[in-house]
């Protein structure tokens, strides 16, 4: 999914626009390597300090201990950690810019921050994922759109990477509020761990208002976003397919939240959230699909 949005925003949207950019074909690719390996690497992390919470949420979904050793866990995690950012480095001197490769360094560190500590910090673990996601968008304008930008394009490349950070914000809100959905669905495993999430300090039901709150907002704020950009400026392709596959979704989760008690409902709460996030950031290509009809 983070591979693919990647493509999706160079090729459906900046290749489209006639505007310069830094990266080659390859060079990109490039970057979407790196940022996958260094995500996959994350992950990996992630489930090795997960064990013991898993074996109580998920017991058929571990991996660590059953269907590789912890030791082999660790070798495929510094493996895909040293690749990814082994190969940002290798792509920020392409395009001069060395220092660009501490933008990989930093991410790799965040995830390992994040699977060891930062997770078991009352919504300072959930905030930082968040951001991780919404950095992985930004990433495409620090390589592809920041070395290409001079004087005479800065107010036009300013524009793409203002849409880029409207995405950002996007990718952010949603996974924010998932992230708490997934610390309610894994209460009882993180609780035996000895875990600060949000839903063990203020309980569940807390939790899930808290939850509530920022869908509640987000509704509001998309609303306004898609009046103010799609409807005013006539994109009623987009328009139509914001409200069908992002806000109606989002309607759909503040309604069902109100009801969910178990596991199974706070799962199936991800589950949409996951959707809303990839029907939201494949309206780039329904937008550039519009602009190509109304042209």
């Amino acid at each position: 999914m983070l591979a693919f949005m990647q493509l999706l925003f160079r090729y459906a949207f900046l290749k489209q626009q006639n505007i310069p950019l830094a990266l080659a074909d390859w060079q990109y690719a490039l970057l979407v390597l790196s940022t996958v390996l260094i995500a996959a690497a994350g992950y990996v992390i992630n489930n090795i300090y997960d064990v013991a919470s898993d074996s109580i949420n998920k017991p058929n979904d571990v991996v660590v201990g059953k269907g590789i050793s912890e030791t082999a866990a660790y070798n495929i995690y510094i493996g895909l950690n040293v690749t990814g950012v082994a190969v940002g480095f290798v792509l920020a001197n392409i395009i001069m810019r060395p220092s660009f490769a501490s933008l990989f360094i930093l991410i790799a560190s965040l995830l390992y921050f994040y699977s060891t500590t930062l997770k078991q910090i009352m919504i300072l673990g959930n905030f930082v994922v968040a951001a991780l996601l919404a950095i992985s968008v930004l990433i495409i304008g620090v390589f592809d759109l920041f070395p290409a930008t001079m004087a005479e394009n800065q107010a036009q490349m300013a524009s793409y990477f203002s849409i880029l950070t409207d995405y950002a914000l996007f990718a952010f809100m949603i996974n924010f509020i998932r992230e708490i959905i997934k610390d309610i669905e894994d209460v009882n495993g993180d609780y035996n761990q000895g875990m600060n999430t949000l839903p063990i300090a203020i309980g569940i039901s807390r939790a899930a208002k808290i939850a509530l709150g920022f869908a509640v907002v987000s509704f509001v704020l998309l609303v306004l976003y898609i009046h103010t950009y799609f409807f005013q400026n006539k994109l009623f392709v987009v328009t139509i397919y914001a409200f069908a596959l992002i806000l109606a979704p989002l309607l759909y989760f503040i309604v069902k939240i109100f009801t969910a008690k178990s596991q199974k409902d706070f799962h199936h709460l991800s589950i949409v959230l996951k959707l809303i996030l990839f029907f939201g950031i494949l309206s780039i290509l329904v937008i550039a699909l519009n602009h190509r009809i109304n042209a």
